[in-house]
Parts: C-alpha cells; structure tokens; sequence
C-alpha cells in the first residue's frame, strides 16, 4: 500500500495534529475441536465482515486525546461485539504493531488479545445483539486455520478474500508470530 508505513508506538502517538488514531484487536483462543471430526481446529481467531463488504478486525477509530488508547479501543470494541466484550479487557500488553498512512493521516494500531474459548464464544453469540450490528459490523466470522486436501479450500481461500487495509498483513503476521498455525501451513 503507497503512503502507508511501519511506525512504532511513541512515533504512532505523536502524530495528534491533524491525524486520527484507530485501534483494532483481533481476538483468539484455543479451539480443540475438530471440523468433519478429522481436521484439527487448534484456535478459533475473530474477524468481522464490515459494512463496505470487506473483512477487518473490531474497532474503529478513538480520540487519544480522552484517555489511552486501549480505552477506546475497549469502548469500541463494546460497541460492535456488545455485552460480552466487557467480560475482557485489551491492555497495552497485547498492543502489536502500528501503521501510519500519510495519505489519509490515520495511524492503524493493532492488538491481539488472547481469550478463553468460553470468551470467544459469548462474543460470538452476544455480536448479533450489539449496538452497531447490522450497521457498521454486519458479522463476525471464523479465519479458518487449515488448508483442505485440495490444498485451497480452507485459509488459501479465506485469503482470497477483500481485507480492508493492513488487515490481511495483520491476520498473517499475528497468526505466524502468535504460533496459531502448524508449521507447512500454506500463507499466500
């Protein structure tokens, strides 16, 4: 993407003047179940499909000038997950990597939160009753984290998708630095 780099956190939090911050968080844990009863899961990850069609992560943009940005990350987060987003709270400690796009001045922070599959699932069940669901969130969806014997169905064709922005680098560097992936696993 042109415009677009790779800054670290005290460079990402100086830019204020005229530049808007978002914070975004993907959300996993640990799955042992089996899809067909053969295919081990090993995580379930979280992604939404957006209202522009596209795949992304929960969050959206936050005013760093009214506290951290793990708050407003967590109070978007409560907004498009709902109730259970509460139950769980993103801290600085799951913070990732961050992206400045020149063009837009927007700086894109990203987090990786780790939950029980308990967790997990309360989200899932509790999103479809979440204040901007059906407006800016239209569905939450599993990244399926296999790749099917006919070596594309599965994650090769998850990545086929449209992402918006950095978030399919996200999902690849996350599920490759995280260990969510068995070694081999096809990253396209």
């Amino acid at each position: 993407m042109s415009g677009v780099r790779r800054v670290g956190l005290e460079e990402a939090l100086e830019l204020r003047t005229n530049w808007r911050h978002a914070c975004h968080a993907l959300l996993y844990a640990p799955d042992p179940g089996l899809l067909f009863r053969r295919i081990p899961l090993r995580y379930a990850v979280l992604m939404q499909m957006r209202f522009d069609g596209r795949l992304g992560f929960p969050g959206g943009f936050v005013n760093v000038s009214d506290g951290s940005l793990e708050d407003g990350l967590n109070r978007e987060l409560c907004e498009e997950l709902g109730e259970a987003a509460a139950a769980f709270r993103v801290e600085r400690a799951d913070y990732r990597n961050s992206y400045a796009s020149s063009g837009l001045r927007v700086v894109a922070h990203f987090y990786a939160k780790r939950l029980t599959l308990e967790q997990l699932t309360a989200v899932e069940r509790g999103a479809p009753l979440a204040q901007d669901h059906g407006l800016e969130v239209l569905g939450l969806v599993r990244v399926p984290l296999y790749t099917l014997q006919d070596g594309v169905g599965g994650l090769p064709a998850f990545l086929e998708n449209t992402f918006i922005g950095t978030a399919r680098e996200q999902l690849l560097e996350a599920l490759q630095d995280l260990g969510l992936l068995e070694s081999g696993s096809v990253l396209r």
